[in-house]
Parts: structure tokens; C-alpha cells; sequence
């Protein structure tokens, strides 16, 4: 069987120009010139070098630092992954702390006459070595040199080559820092301070090396005015051995949701490269096969470990431990038991070298953060999408996003909600479901945000059903608290758990297939198991992230939009009421009430902007070519329609219930006109925006008469929006501005005429459809204004009248 290999694997040897007397990897013999130019072995290494013994030799003598390269290392692929070990405080707007990946790149350390170099690896395209095109491959992708260091000397049987590397940490290497270009312009940085820059230990293990180091930069702008302008932050540099013995690549299948890494096979017989996909896992191997063949449920080789960072809070790590086992139920789908084990973080006696930053261990770190976040970040093996390690992040605040979301999606439903001392057992279970939705990215698995749209949302009124299914078929999905169920539905589950779909995805991902061996022979086991749920929307994958399925968002619920917001309108209303009892307690200020009620805005927000995406939305279904059906489908006009109704009574309508005098009276002197008015602005800029309008307009092509047409949504908008014009009634504060709004909008679009240079909108139907709106809603006002006894009402009509003037003009 011909090697496949990526890239240029064997570059070096054909571009180095080598002569015959060099020693290559695996060569002890040095040249006799070469010889003779170098110091003695004990000349470099003295009897005062503090060595450590590992993948290679780590020696400290004085403040500098040599590596001792074995030659049978040089060439051989080394994942080289620099994280953030110490920050200051402030530094990346709190969400770069300590644990932060910051990059993580494949490296070979090769021999280049009497220097050793440090070159970048790249495996995203390929070829067969004994293709003709393998020559313009390896061309085209040659590796750059991230580092150089001359030798010093060799061990005394040379087998090993030594070099001094300290300024590969002492001096700035951008590909290895801590500071991204971006917060270098923000805090204005002007250089590393090499005097301020230090190693800071240097320890070999058998498979990697960790280096801790020190980099003080000057900077004017510091996150913080009492760092006086520096910024000293503390780096740790891994480099592991990636197995020469290679995980075989699983082909990705964008049917079900997986982090993928990007392929290029340049001997397809397309007319173009292969492009391709692998998802990212760990590799498990069943103990005994023949068993595992049998069905029976096997440990692996190797299992997945974690450990608890030893800043835990003892009174969190039950949850936390359950969290990362919980996944072992999915993992038994695919046939394996005991996959993932959850660990304390091991005493000093011990393990007294345990470091949370030792490429070794796969740890959940806890940070000391007001950060309000928590996330799941893996390292892979390019060459085949293998995981290697894996640190898990939770910031300290967290726990406060899910105080206030519990209170404010479930108080009205839940006593246990209604305070800022949510029992244990409640904030237990909410950090054991994030600690699990974390670990489920860092298992290969990206967030499934079309998941939760499979259950109906009278479901997750149902004790009987949540109890048993959650609140979405994936974990992987935003739908942290049950918000549909209603007061009087007892016994049902308020937080997310796992569910069938990510019991599949992993069976899929990590199934063992003894027989298969290559990529390409496991493609119809796979595609077979997808065939099997095609149709079944609890296995349907949808990323939600363009804003155009309405099934695919993030922190919906349910299979109807409108019915799943109304449910949770309902319950705000009824919290908001309760707000100022469950947030304060006496001698203290109202700061938790400010807090609460404005995060309650956002799920206001929240729950309308659900309910907009419906309309000139598209379902998304993902299939293949041999799947019978459409991928993408119009949302029916029905469902439209009764959007923009509910968008028209819930979102436009003057919130009365959200403006609670007795909560605005105690957190603000003015400011509610305004944030409403902001509020109610940027639900209409949503539903007016260009690419949304045309898709009305595409879809009322594509469909006919079965369409909801754009000339409908902005009828339904003008009588739901001048509802009181045609009633002739007055109109508050609230609403008048509201209105503004929707004819600034309009009028923005008919000003492009003069000043837009987006040709789409320019050529589009947009155009014309607003300059026919403007005209209709003009003569209904002249016909109406002066229906209202109220003078501002009718002043406001006339204003109304003049800015349609005025954009109107644009014309002439």
C-alpha cells in the first residue's frame, strides 16, 4: 500500500541542499570540521546544570537554557501548544485568563548544517509521494522556520545535539506569545522588555516538554491604569510527541454535527483538489475486540480522563465529577464503558510535578473571574483530527448568569427560583449540565442549536416527558431553563440534560469499526446509521448561527415559536411584580434588582427575537444527494402571518407590564422611554432588514400565491404600528416613537438613492416596495390626522408627514 503522507513530508531533503558528510535524524556522525568548531560536552553542560530527563534533556545552568535533542527526535512531528499560564487582571476584557490557549501548531526540529531549526508543519493538503503532482504539493506549501539556535555541542557518544534556546523565550516570537495583534493596537504596546523577560523552569516528561517563562511588555494603554505601563504576563510552551503510529481519520458527515479539520487531496480524479473534512476525537480502542464485536461493552486502551483543577471549590466538585461522567452513558451507545473518568486533582505526594498546563493532563480549570462564561477547547492532531488534551474553563461569575436566568425564566413557576440563595441542589445541577454541554465540545461535538425545536412545546409542560427526554434531544444546545411550563404544571424539569441526539452523535463519532480500514471503508456503516434517523427530527443537526431557520436558535424552545414565547411572556409577567422582594434583602441597596430586571430586558429580546426569524425564514434539512426532498423550505405563510401578529401585540405594543413603577423608582431617575424606544428599534430593523425582505421577495417567485410577500409584512406592520391612526386614538410616548422608527427605517432605504453605494439594495425590489409604503402610510395620515382630540397626537402626524416629505424628496 503506497504511504500517504501530507504535504511535503520529506521537504527538508530535497531543499537543504545536504551534502553527503552532514548527519541527518537518526546519524550520530559529525562532520570532523564541525567537530572541531564546538565546545566539549562538559564545557556547555557543567556540573552546576539542573537537568530534567524526559522526551529530552532540559538543562539550566545559571539563567540559561539548553535543550539536548536526541537525534532519532529530529523530524519527528511535535504538537507545540503555548497557553497563557498567569494574566493580569483585566487583560482581554476578562475572557483571556489563565488556561487560555492562545496557539497550537505542529512543529519538527530539524538539523540544517551547524544550526537546528524549528519548522511549521502543515497537513491540510496532500498527495502520494509518487504522484507527479506531489513535486508542486511540497513546492507550494514549503514550511516556514519558526525558530533557529547554531549548536553548542554534542552528548559524548553523539547521539544527541545541544542547543541553547533562550531566545526563543526571552525574545519576542509572535507565534508563540500571549498578546493577539488585536490587543497589541488596543493597549498600544511598544515592545517585550527583554531585561524583564525570563525562563522560569524547564521540565521533561517522557512523551513532552513543559517551559514556563515570563514576557513583560511596555504599553501606554495597560488593561488597568495601575500597571503602570506594562503588561507581564507568564507563558507555558508544550511540545508533545505526536504518535508515529496514527489514529485513522473519520470522514466528517455535515449531517451530524462535528469540529472538523479541513483536507485538500490534490490526486482526486475531480477536476479539482478533494476537498474534504475529518472530525476531531479522541481515540478509544476497545481492550478486547472480540468482545466488543460481540456487543458486549468494553473498557478502552486508553481512556478519557479529566481532573478537577485543584482551585475547585470542594463544595462544586461532585457536580463538576458527574458532569464529565455523565457522558459515559453515550459513550455505552457506542459501546464502550468507564470512557471518561472524572478525577480529584492528584496531592503533592502523589504527583508533586501536576501542572494544570502539562500537556498531560485533560483538566477543568477554575478561574477566580467576573467573567460570566464557561468553555470547552480540545487539542487535536492535524494529521488526523486525533485529541490529545483537552482544559475545560469555568469562570468563577458563571454561577451568577444562572442565579439570575433560574429566578427570572422560572420564578414565576418554581419557589425554588424566587432567590438569590438558589439552593445547591438547583445551582448544582445547573453547573453539572454546563460542565457536560463543555465536555461535549471538548469531546468533538459543536453546539446543535436546531435540537431543541423537536419537541413539541406542550411536551415541556409534561413532568412525565421532561423528566425523561429534558428540554432538548442535545445538551448541546442553548436551552438552559424550561421557561414554557406554566405555574400549574407539576414535577417538571427546569434544566437541560442529555438526550437521544447526543447519544447518536456519539455513537457515531466513536464507534470502534474493527473491520474498516481506511476512511473511505466506514462511509456506508456511517451513512447507513444517518439513513436510519432520516426523518426523525430528535437527530437532525443545524448550527443556528445565520438567523435564517427558525428551528436552528439559540435558547429556543419548542416546536412553535410563537406558542413557546407567548408561554414565556406569560411568566415574565408574572416575576416582574415579584422582582423587588426576591432581590434585596434589608440594609442593602437595590444593585441585584438592577441587575435581575435588566437581564429580564434581554429575555424580553430574547423570546421576540425567536418569533422574528420565522418570518422570510427558510427550514434547513440536511441531506444528501441520494435523500429524497428538499434542504431548504420557505416557512409556511400561516406561520408567518401569525409572527408578525404576535410581534405586532407583544413587541410594538407599549410594555406596560415591563415599565413596573415600583422597580423603575428604586434603579433609575429616567431612562425607560429610551431603552424601550431601543428595544422596540432594533426588533424592527431586524424585521425590515435587507436580506430578509429579500427572501419575501424570493420566495413570493418561488412560490406563488402560498408565499408570505414582503408587500403583506409591511401592510400587516402599518396597521399593527398606526393602529391608533386608524382608530383614531391618541398615542403615548412609546408608541410614538415606535412609529419614528419604522418610518426612519423605511425612509433610510429610500435615501440610499443618493448616497448608497450597495448596488443589491439599489437593484432590488427593496426600493420600490418602501417608496410605496411611505406614499400609502402618507395619505392614510393627511386622511386621519386630525381624528384625535390630543394635540400631540396630531402634531406627532404631522412630523410624521414631513419626514416622508423629506425622504420622498430624494427623488427630485
Amino acid at each position: 500500500m503506497i504511504k500517504k503522507i501530507a504535504c511535503v513530508a520529506l521537504l527538508f531533503l530535497s531543499f537543504l541542499g545536504c551534502k553527503t558528510s552532514m548527519p541527518i535524524a537518526g546519524n550520530s556522525e559529525k562532520p570532523k570540521k564541525e567537530k572541531s568548531d564546538l565546545k566539549s560536552y562538559k564545557e556547555v553542560i557543567t556540573s552546576n546544570a539542573k537537568t530534567d530527563e524526559g522526551l529530552f534533556k532540559t538543562h539550566m545552568v545559571g539563567d540559561k537554557l539548553y535543550f539536548e535533542i536526541p537525534m532519532d527526535i529530529l523530524d519527528k512531528d511535535m504538537l507545540w501548544v503555548s497557553r497563557i499560564a498567569g494574566v493580569p487582571s483585566g487583560f482581554g476584557g476578562g475572557y483571556v485568563n489563565a488556561g487560555s490557549k492562545v496557539n497550537e501548531q505542529v512543529v519538527r526540529w530539524t538539523k540544517r548544517n551547524g544550526n537546528i531549526d524549528v519548522k511549521v508543519m502543515s497537513f491540510e493538503n496532500q498527495s502520494e509521494e509518487e504522484s507527479p503532482i506531489y513535486q508542486s504539493v511540497r513546492a507550494n506549501n514549503f514550511y516556514p522556520i519558526l525558530y533557529s539556535s547554531k549548536i553548542e555541542t554534542y552528548s559524548a557518544d553523539s547521539s544527541s545535539v545541544v542547543i541553547e534556546v533562550n531566545s526563543m523565550f526571552e525574545e519576542e516570537i509572535q507565534a508563540i506569545n500571549g498578546i493577539s495583534s488585536r490587543l497589541r493596537k488596543e493597549y498600544k504596546v511598544k515592545k517585550l522588555d527583554q531585561s524583564r523577560s525570563y525562563i522560569e523552569s524547564a521540565h521533561a516528561y517522557p512523551k513532552n516538554i513543559e517551559i514556563k517563562h515570563v514576557m513583560t511588555y511596555e504599553a501606554e494603554e495597560p488593561p488597568e491604569r495601575g500597571q503602570a505601563g506594562t503588561i507581564t504576563m507568564q507563558m507555558n510552551q508544550s511540545m508533545i510527541l505526536l504518535p508515529e503510529e496514527k489514529m485513522q481519520p473519520r470522514l466528517a458527515d455535515y449531517r451530524v454535527g462535528w469540529f472538523t479539520i479541513d483536507k485538500y487531496d490534490y490526486d482526486s480524479d475531480k477536476l479539482k483538489s478533494d476537498d474534504y473534512e475529518i472530525i476531531r476525537r479522541w481515540q478509544l480502542v476497545p481492550k478486547d475486540i472480540e468482545a466488543y464485536k460481540r456487543g458486549e461493552l468494553v473498557e478502552p486502551v486508553k481512556p478519557i480522563v479529566y481532573y478537577l483543577d485543584p482551585a475547585t471549590p470542594i463544595k462544586w466538585r461532585p457536580y463538576f465529577k458527574k458532569g464529565i461522567e455523565d457522558w459515559n452513558v453515550a459513550f455505552e451507545e457506542a459501546g464502550f464503558k468507564n470512557a471518561i473518568i472524572a478525577k480529584d486533582p492528584p496531592t503533592k505526594e502523589e504527583d508533586p510535578e501536576f501542572s494544570p498546563e502539562d500537556v498531560r493532563y485533560s483538566v477543568v480549570r477554575y478561574v477566580a473571574s467576573t467573567t460570566r462564561n464557561a468553555v470547552g477547547p480540545s487539542v487535536s492532531d492535524p494529521r488526523t483530527g486525533e485529541i490529545i488534551e483537552s482544559d475545560i474553563i469555568w469562570y468563577h461569575n458563571h454561577l451568577r448568569s444562572y442565579r439570575n436566568r433560574f429566578m427570572i425564566e422560572a420564578g414565576a413557576q418554581n419557589p425554588d427560583a424566587r432567590s438569590l440563595d438558589t439552593p445547591e441542589e438547583e445551582i448544582g445541577e445547573m453547573m453539572r449540565m454546563v460542565i457536560a454541554h463543555e465536555v461535549g465540545h471538548a469531546l468533538g461535538l459543536p453546539h446543535n442549536m436546531k435540537a431543541s425545536s423537536a419537541y413539541p412545546v406542550d411536551s415541556l409542560r409534561s413532568a412525565e416527558f421532561t423528566r425523561k427526554y429534558g428540554l432538548t434531544p442535545s445538551i448541546m444546545d442553548y436551552a438552559r431553563v424550561n421557561y414554557v411550563a406554566q405555574p400549574e404544571d407539576e414535577d417538571v424539569r427546569y434544566i437541560r440534560m442529555m438526550g437521544p441526539y447526543d447519544l447518536y452523535a456519539i455513537n457515531w463519532g466513536y464507534r470502534y469499526l474493527p473491520e474498516a480500514n481506511s476512511p473511505e471503508a466506514e462511509k456506508n456503516t456511517l451513512n447507513k446509521w444517518i439513513l436510519e434517523k432520516a426523518g426523525n427530527r430528535w437527530y437532525e443537526f443545524g448550527g443556528g448561527y445565520d438567523g435564517v431557520d427558525p428551528n436552528s436558535q439559540r435558547e429556543s424552545l419548542g416546536d412553535d415559536n410563537v406558542k413557546a414565547s407567548t408561554y414565556g411572556l406569560e411568566n415574565l409577567k408574572k416575576v416582574v411584580p415579584n422582582l423587588a422582594e426576591w432581590t434585596t434583602k434589608d440594609g442593602e441597596d437595590y444593585e441585584d434588582l438592577e441587575e435581575v430586571y435588566r437581564e429580564l430586558n434581554y429575555m424580553w429580546r430574547g423570546y421576540v427575537g425567536h418569533v422574528i426569524t420565522n418570518v422570510g425564514g427558510v427550514y434547513e434539512t440536511r441531506k444528501t444527494s441520494d435523500q429524497a426532498g428538499a434542504i431548504y423550505e420557505p416557512v409556511p405563510s400561516t406561520i408567518q402571518k401569525n409572527a408578525v401578529k404576535f410581534l405586532n401585540q407583544e413587541a410594538f405594543s407599549t410594555p406596560e407590564w415591563l415599565l413596573n413603577k415600583d422597580i423603575l423608582n428604586r434603579i433609575e431617575s429616567s431612562g425607560a422611554i429610551a431603552r424601550v424606544q431601543q428595544m422596540q428599534t432594533r426588533v424592527l430593523q431586524e424585521l425590515m432588514e435587507k436580506d430578509r425582505l429579500m427572501r419575501l421577495v424570493s420566495n413570493e417567485e418561488n412560490q406563488g400565491n402560498k408565499a408570505y410577500t414582503a408587500v403583506e409584512l409591511m401592510r400587516d406592520l402599518r396597521r399593527g404600528l398606526f393602529g391608533e391612526l386608524f382608530a383614531g386614538r391618541q398615542t403615548d410616548a412609546y408608541r410614538r416613537n415606535v412609529q419614528r422608527s419604522y418610518i426612519d427605517i423605511a425612509s433610510a432605504y429610500v435615501n440610499q438613492l443618493k448616497t448608497s453605494k450597495d448596488d443589491e439594495i439599489l437593484k432590488s425590489d427593496i426600493m420600490a416596495l418602501m417608496r410605496g409604503e411611505l406614499k400609502n402610510l402618507r395619505s392614510e395620515i393627511a386622511r386621519r390626522k386630525n381624528a384625535s382630540s390630543h394635540a400631540l397626537t396630531r402634531y406627532h402626524w404631522d412630523d410624521l408627514m414631513a419626514r416622508i416629505d423629506m425622504a420622498l424628496e430624494t427623488e427630485s
